[in-house]
């Protein structure tokens, strides 16, 4: 399998979904818990890109075999573009999963077995929103929960890899007791300073759904646009970009992050450009881009300033 090959099967243009939470997580943390962890933080992120590229080569082959359209088998999904034996995919994905199992638990035994459930659950729910024979993907939780595991999971064990403090949250056994505690304030913030992240993402998994939806009840997808229909699925797209913005003004006034967030408001127009072009019609080859446009915007602004931020702090 060629390099071309391989990252046409993992997408690796879709990572971007991944950085973002993973830098604003990791910029958080500097910021508002005064801490940073260079080897967890490399340890975490080369663990993350590796998982997110097994997850989207399962996702491919769940759609290849699943699909009722052969068209859609020979014509759009990539392994029947690149005559990819299914065999050989089997195998890479087993191999990224098992350099990835490696890679957390070193970051386990650097932080606390509390992180081992986290990514056991982050792990699960990644294996399983497109394997088995209800993945989630085709169901309506699809938007929701692939924002909080992506824009939030990744988000919180970002910065909690790099504060490693068992006042955030720590597992502790002691004989036959175990004692879970934890900062519910900081766990709230971290929550809290994510949301923007987890409705960028949740959005792009909706323009998806919604500009498949003919193609996906052809091939049985029951996805969230299906359930609520089309123009409600391109309101709720609306709704959770301007949501964005709020929460960013809310955790300022909160003393969350610094006021030169504010900043960020100014991507308002541009903004409004995109969402336009995706209201007017909502087709993959022309307008799905306009998610991957929107977190690129937004959180790249986000990025930038919150970097920045930690020159006025």
């Amino acid at each position: 399998m060629s390099v071309k090959t391989f990252f046409k099967l993992v997408e690796i243009q879709t990572k971007l979904a991944s950085l973002f939470p993973f830098l604003l997580g990791t910029l958080f943390a500097v910021y508002y818990f005064n801490a940073f962890d260079l080897i967890n933080t490399l340890l975490f992120f080369i663990a993350m890109i590796i998982f997110d590229m097994t997850t989207t080569a399962i996702n491919n082959l769940m759609d290849y075999q699943k699909a009722k359209d052969q068209g859609y088998k020979d014509e759009v999904n990539v392994i029947g573009q690149e005559n990819i034996p299914e065999k050989r995919i089997i195998h890479l994905i087993i191999s990224m999963l098992v350099a990835a199992t490696f890679l957390g638990l070193m970051l386990v035994v650097r932080t606390n077995i509390i992180l081992l459930i986290i990514g056991a659950a982050c792990f699960f729910i990644g294996v399983f929103y497109t394997f088995g024979p209800v993945p989630i993907s085709r169901m309506p939780l699809g938007e929701p929960i692939s924002g909080l595991v992506m824009g939030f999971g990744i988000f919180f064990i970002a910065a909690f890899v790099n504060i490693n403090d068992p006042a955030l949250l720590s597992l502790v056994f002691a004989e036959q007791n175990f004692i879970l505690e934890g900062n519910m304030v900081s766990i709230i913030a971290l929550f809290f300073v994510s949301l923007p992240t987890v409705f960028l993402i949740a959005n792009i998994m909706l323009a998806n759904n919604t500009c498949d939806l003919e193609e996906d009840i052809v091939n049985h997808r029951y996805t969230l646009p299906f359930y609520i229909g089309k123009k409600q699925a391109v309101q709720l797209f609306n709704v959770l970009v301007y949501l964005s913005y709020l929460v960013i003004v809310l955790a300022i006034l909160l003393r969350l992050l610094h006021p030169i967030l504010l900043l960020i408001l100014g991507t308002i127009v541009p903004m409004r450009r995109n969402l336009a072009a995706y209201n007017a019609k909502q087709v993959k080859s022309e307008t799905f881009v306009v998610s991957i446009k929107n977190i690129v915007l937004f959180s790249s602004s986000e990025v930038f300033l919150l970097a920045l931020s930690l020159l006025f702090k």
